[in-house]
């Protein structure tokens, strides 16, 4: 009975105010308010998106207050930020921020992002001209006050990994010449989830290379003895992480469609590697990358049975329907080698840009 009666007279006295101590009776309210007022939802309707290059996206993102009917009840500005995650998660690199009237992007992003606004709480992203840095993960958050809350979106480009060693030869890239090189022919240094979904669609290959996360990797479908042995079993394997200046491996690169036309030059004669250059010139063309012929292999279903020069002084030609002769197991991009670029004969693919 005495703890029962104690108990109420704490209760009295912590719901009367103080009529010395006003302000302390305002901190009470705000805090009770705090508590049982409007609390910030953010969410994303869609976890995976999927575009490509060149194309325009959106990334969905809006956010709801829990006790409230309408989105522009509150008394604080909203602040919508987005930024894209690495693999990781522990770095942020912004994209696009607006508050109010305020807005502003970021880097490569400039000119390129604005938010949707379909509505009071839509803090949707649009992303025009995507490029192939644009894929990855990206963070909505919404900021009210003393509130937030966030939703992570994942941007998927359509495209092909393909693995890739210069001149040299094999396991002859440090991390940063790994990512030139992918840039050079027209790519980018694979992720783990590219590499993940390319050996999931069937992609086999023996040699390590580096992905964009600092690790080495490989993906194996056809577990063989020089590749892990035979009894273990197919996936993708982990060397783990290396010294990015003093490791040399391949890589894997990742390319998506292209703005132009990919062709392969009818020419009366076979050609050595500066006049193949010279002979896309004169067609109001380059000479093809790397990159494009495996992307108008995957993508566009290229096949011809031809050898021809590519910018980086290899020959190779895409098949997509296999046949005697021409790749008769597999689909593939064959690879001729690297010939003598002043001795040897080839075609030559192109590639025209359109405007």
């Amino acid at each position: 009975m005495k703890t029962l009666l104690f108990l109420v007279l704490i209760s009295v006295c912590w719901a009367e105010p103080h009529p010395d101590n006003s302000s302390l009776e305002h901190e009470r309210i705000v805090h009770i308010q705090a508590e049982n007022g409007p609390r910030l939802l953010v969410v994303a309707e869609q976890a995976k998106i999927f575009s490509h290059r060149g194309g325009n996206v959106t990334l969905p993102c809006k956010f709801y207050r829990e006790h409230t009917s309408t989105a522009g009840s509150a008394t604080h500005k909203i602040r919508v930020k987005w930024t894209k995650l690495t693999y990781d998660y522990l770095k942020e690199v912004d994209v696009f921020v607006a508050m109010g009237h305020h807005r502003k992007s970021y880097g490569s992003y400039h000119g390129r992002v604005f938010l949707r606004e379909s509505s009071e709480n839509d803090a949707s992203l649009i992303i025009t001209n995507i490029m192939l840095e644009d894929y990855g993960r990206y963070k909505c958050e919404v900021i009210e006050g003393l509130e937030d809350d966030t939703a992570v979106v994942t941007l998927n480009l359509e495209g092909v990994v393909f693995p890739y060693s210069p001149r040299l030869g094999r396991y002859n890239l440090n991390f940063h010449e790994a990512q030139r090189v992918c840039v050079e022919q027209d790519s980018i240094i694979a992720s783990f989830d590219q590499l993940y979904d390319a050996w999931r669609s069937g992609l086999d290959w023996c040699n390590a290379g580096w992905l964009s996360d600092g690790s080495v990797q490989y993906p194996i479908t056809k577990p063989r003895e020089p590749c892990g042995g035979k009894n273990t079993v197919p996936g993708v394997r982990n060397y783990g992480f290396w010294d990015k200046d003093k490791s040399q491996y391949d890589v894997f690169c990742f390319t998506s469609n292209f703005n132009g036309r990919f062709y392969y030059l009818i020419h009366p004669t076979k050609l050595t590697y500066d006049e193949a250059v010279q002979a896309c010139l004169k067609d109001g063309a380059q000479i093809a990358k790397v990159g494009q012929i495996f992307a108008a292999w995957k993508l566009l279903g290229y096949d011809r049975c031809d050898a021809g020069w590519l910018a980086d002084g290899s020959v190779r030609y895409p098949i997509s329907r296999p046949r005697k002769r021409c790749s008769p197991s597999e689909a593939a991009v064959r690879f001729v080698g690297f010939p003598d670029k002043k001795q040897k004969l080839y075609g030559v693919y192109c590639f025209r840009a359109y405007n």
